[in-house]
């Protein structure tokens, strides 16, 4: 069984998670940008019959890739080894395993968002993401102003 989160376990580690995300993301942009590069110098190549490269600034550019990778792998088992799972990383999306009921269920974070609001059932996925209301012990009526 997964670790599961109450409300306030869950909120207390979006913090760190946002951080860690923010590095995953990153990483993740930095391998595809490398890719869309070395893809382009493949491409001039076949075009061109050959063309002058630059094999340093390309083995540069590998050795910067291998290391984001390995930064992104790390930070995502960072992620996972919290308890949460990352579910979307190009929304920056995590879910916290938690109880509603004897139901397991996900409260459902994106970055962006200040805090945990919404929850889901497992099947249901972001699209069925519900205002997490009185559910898991905080009334948003009571917390919010109008």
């Amino acid at each position: 069984m997964s670790k599961i989160f109450t409300l306030q376990e869950a909120e207390q580690l979006v913090p760190t998670v946002k951080e860690w995300l923010e590095r995953a993301i990153e990483s993740k942009r930095q391998v595809e940008t490398i890719d869309d590069e070395l893809r382009g110098v493949s491409e001039r190549i076949n075009l061109m019959g050959g063309s002058e490269i630059n094999p340093a600034a390309i083995l540069k550019q590998r050795r910067t890739k291998d290391a984001a990778l390995r930064t992104l792998r790390e930070v995502v088992g960072q992620i996972e080894a919290s308890g949460c799972l990352v579910k979307d990383l190009d929304i920056g999306l995590v879910d916290f395993p938690a109880l509603l009921g004897n139901e397991e269920v996900y409260l459902c974070w994106k970055l962006g968002e200040d805090s945990i609001d919404h929850w889901h059932r497992i099947e249901e996925g972001f699209p069925g993401r519900k205002p997490i209301g009185d559910h898991f012990g905080r009334s948003f009526d009571s917390e919010r102003p109008n």
